[in-house]
């Protein structure tokens, strides 16, 4: 059918330069951090001559990014953990248990959903420095959770709201407590969702620049992200450098989607398809 192929062309055609669009800075930073300072100089474009790591094990002990690393991973693991239990424990509470008020805190929760972080950056800066908690794992770890949170029980409430209530009953009649429905029910059959909504924000809270920038403003204690922005700086007379730092920090992230391409277009999707 000419008509039918012509149509697949017309859709083809543009996802084909949306891809090659978003692989191309990868391509070419990977060339940039294999080449010498030299090779960069003489022509940024050509491919590097040879594969050389010396960039990027330059960048991981001598411009820091282990120890940012370290940080990233100490931050972004508890604030994912938190963000699971808390989630997931308000989403049963929002879908499956009726108390007074709870359709207008989960109206409020939505709104929430809408608040941008740089309206509510400078009184929250200010409340963490009040309880001494700026430039501290636990600082960042709760900013992390306050802020993603809203989208956590968001989706977790989407997702249980799809679990017939049958089974609650049948698990309450069979003598479980609501702490043992939500362990023994929710738990296991939420685990889909909550591996989605787990990479989605270790997404976010690895990829976050600002939030972090803000929590922990020493240079000890800055998290991968942010240690790359410094690069730049640091290293703007040795671009193979900056760019070897910029593929260390992106290599857990595309291994991220690499690996859990499917759980993540199910957690972009959960909202809109269930509850």
């Amino acid at each position: 059918m000419p008509g039918v192929r012509a149509g697949r062309w017309l859709i083809a055609i543009p996802m084909a330069v949306l891809a090659l669009a978003t692989i191309y800075p990868l391509v070419f930073t990977t060339n940039v951090a294999m080449k010498t300072r030299h090779e960069y100089i003489l022509d940024r474009f050509s491919p590097t001559s040879a594969l050389r790591w010396e960039n990027v094990a330059s960048a991981w002990s001598n411009a820091g990014m282990a120890g940012y690393f370290v940080n990233s991973l100490i931050v972004v693991s508890c604030a994912v953990a938190l963000l699971l239990l808390f989630g997931s424990m308000a989403g049963f509470a929002m879908s499956k248990l009726r108390f007074r008020g709870s359709r207008i805190l989960f109206l409020g929760i939505l709104a929430a959903l809408f608040i941008p972080f740089q309206v509510i950056m400078v009184p929250l800066a200010r409340t963490m420095a009040d309880a001494g908690l700026i430039d501290t794992y636990p600082g960042l770890i709760l900013a992390y959770v306050a802020q993603f949170l809203p989208f956590t029980i968001f989706l977790m409430t989407s997702f249980y709201s799809g679990i017939p209530d049958e089974i609650i009953d049948a698990a309450r009649i069979d003598g479980n407590t609501l702490y043992g429905v939500y362990r023994r029910i929710m738990i296991p059959m939420g685990t889909p969702a909550l591996l989605s909504v787990g990479i989605l924000n270790t997404l976010f809270c690895w990829n976050d620049v600002l939030i972090s920038l803000v929590m922990m403003p020493s240079a000890e204690n800055r998290t991968l992200m942010v240690g790359v922005t410094a690069l730049r700086g640091q290293y703007s007379d040795n671009i193979p450098t900056f760019a070897a730092g910029v593929l260390i920090a992106a290599l857990p992230v595309l291994l991220i989607y690499l690996f859990f391409q499917r759980q993540i277009a199910d957690g972009i999707t959960a909202g809109a398809t269930k509850g």
